[in-house]
């Protein structure tokens, strides 16, 4: 049976009749996404685009007992303006206003949400190093906002939303009305949110990640090694007091939050001095606009030494250039191919989506709470006992059908982990 295109106006009818499911996700973002406290400020930044979900967000925050609401909007045209007449060294340094703004609310306690919407080309011919320079600047000089968000200080959360331009990449050749509505049913089937009740889907979703994390956590692995047909050939040595998290985070007073709305990952940050092999890519790399594909990455005694892209390696430079620490490893994720991303088929051309359809690894800043007693650290003492730094964190997708990862204990005993892109028991 052939089923007939959808119509603009079906996709008209299909919108109206998905409202309710659309409102339920925004409280379910505001609910257990970052569970907003009574009184708690709520920073959300947004696409322009998305105005609309936005204000949904913004009611069920109110809802919630919000005491405040500051909404930060972003714009592609106007982002991609800037960086077309404006020279690099003035993205060298965030302005002093923005820094004042990030960092006063972030010491204030505030959550923040952030609505994943974008063109993955938007800066498609764009000088990388200037995106590239305005991140590493924000990372670096708004000092507060950024331990907030890196020690799970402050709850966040990322959550995606439809524009058109991206709708238009995963779903071409249809009208853009058509585009969006097929966007946001993939949205909310992935993210669990098209049901009646999301957020009990999503305490029932967090439970499923005890299993794989108790089997991590128990044996302890001291290195994880990859393999499969691509040319992925790959060990990654893990620190001695590492902790595998997934599901829902907790901030150090034990705020329950989850950072990534969908998500299916359990994961690690390895040791900063610990990678040797080649990796090679299994999707496409969006980041700041530019994709970057089929690309590989070469390590030796943990640091990038060797790379290549048969598109993007400018981008994939201006990555690896950031800093030292960007050279280096700061996670490691596990995601079993049998996930509602991996199997709707969809690529969604946006990190959130496509990093919980494969196996990934990470360049950039590790996590404290991936280290026993990271919270109670600085940045350097992290560092020291093998957690990376960096002014930035960069998922990459590695996860094949056909990938093995094999854990190797202390004592070199090797034990199957995943077997064909699952876990070896699935």
């Amino acid at each position: 049976m052939i089923r007939a295109a959808l119509t603009v106006e079906d996709a008209r009818a299909g919108m109206a009749a998905i409202e309710p499911k659309i409102e339920r996700y925004a409280k379910l973002v505001v609910r257990k996404g970052v569970n907003v406290m009574p009184g708690q400020e709520v920073v959300l930044m947004a696409p322009v685009e998305c105005a609309l979900f936005a204000r949904l967000l913004v009611s069920a925050a109110y809802e919630a007992g919000a005491g405040h609401v500051t909404v930060i909007w972003n714009d592609d045209a106007v982002t991609r303006l800037t960086y077309e007449n404006v020279e690099l060294a003035y993205f060298e340094q965030t302005p002093e206003w923005q820094r004042v703004q990030l960092d006063s609310l972030a010491e204030a306690g505030a959550c923040f949400i952030f609505v994943e919407g974008a063109d993955p080309e938007a800066l498609k011919g764009i000088d990388p190093k200037k995106p590239a320079a305005a991140s590493k600047a924000k990372n670096s000089q708004c000092t507060v906002y950024r331990r907030g968000l890196d020690f799970n200080v402050n709850p966040w959360c990322i959550a995606g939303a439809p524009v058109a331009a991206w709708a238009r990449h995963v779903f071409p050749e249809v009208p853009d009305e058509v585009a969006v509505y097929r966007l946001w049913c993939a949205i909310l089937s992935v993210a669990r949110a098209d049901g009646d009740d999301p957020e009990s889907d999503w305490e029932l979703h967090d439970a499923t990640f005890e299993k794989n994390l108790r089997f991590l956590n128990d044996r302890h692995f001291d290195a994880l090694q990859y393999r499969s047909s691509n040319g992925t050939d790959f060990t990654v040595g893990l620190t001695d007091r590492h902790i595998w998290a997934g599901g829902k985070c907790e901030t150090p007073e034990g705020h329950p939050f989850f950072p990534n709305i969908p998500t299916e990952e359990v994961f690690t940050s390895p040791d900063r001095m610990r990678a040797d092999g080649v990796v090679h890519s299994a999707l496409p790399l969006i980041h700041h606009g530019n994709k970057v594909e089929d690309f590989w990455l070469k390590f030796e005694s943990g640091m990038v030494v060797e790379y290549g892209a048969r598109l993007g390696e400018d981008t994939l430079k201006s990555i690896l250039e950031t800093d030292e620490g960007a050279r280096r490893l700061g996670e490691v994720a596990l995601i079993s191919k049998n996930t509602p991303i991996r199997e709707s088929e969809t690529l969604f051309f946006d990190t959130l989506y496509d990093e919980n359809a494969s196996c990934h690894l990470a360049l950039g800043v590790g996590f404290p709470e991936c280290y026993d007693g990271g919270y109670e650290m600085s940045a350097e003492e992290l560092r020291e006992r093998g957690v990376n730094t960096s002014a930035t964190h960069v998922d990459f997708m590695i996860g094949t059908d056909d990938l093995t990862i094999t854990g190797i204990q202390a004592d070199g005993t090797e034990v199957p982990v995943f077997v064909n892109g699952q876990w070896s028991w699935e």
